[in-house]
């Protein structure tokens, strides 16, 4: 057995590797199972200064790092409680991001094509 030290996307791994036979020159060696390493961050779109939220007394954030698909909702618009206010494509999947509580749209803090992380602000309402 042979161990190795690997970085990974600046995160080192200690793998041991069994050499098989002399037989097999320059053979792969299988992988050793590590832990499922993060994501690699996604490419950010240098925003032009974060916009300021508008006066908002409550927010809708993302609750995954995703892309923007649509946007269901315009500023000055009523919302309900639960109500789908954009959807979010994360893992290949549409996800319908919804208002904790009623209120109005303050503003709308991202356009459709945007990537955003977890945490960024999408909507504040009113």
């Amino acid at each position: 057995m042979k161990r190795f030290n690997i970085t990974v996307n600046g995160r080192a791994y200690d793998v041991q590797v069994e050499e098989i036979g002399a037989a097999s020159p320059a053979a792969a060696p299988a992988p050793a199972p590590a832990a499922a390493p993060a994501p690699a961050p996604a490419p950010t779109t240098a925003p032009a200064a974060a916009p300021a939220p508008a006066a908002g007394s409550m927010s809708v954030t993302s609750p995954m790092p995703g892309t923007v698909l649509d946007i269901k909702v315009v500023p000055g618009q009523k919302v309900e409680t639960n109500e789908v206010v954009l959807i979010l494509e994360a893992m290949k999947r549409e996800n319908e991001i919804v208002t904790a509580s009623a209120g109005t749209v303050a503003s709308v803090n991202v356009n459709k094509g945007d990537s955003v992380e977890t945490g960024a602000l999408l909507i504040s309402l009113n």
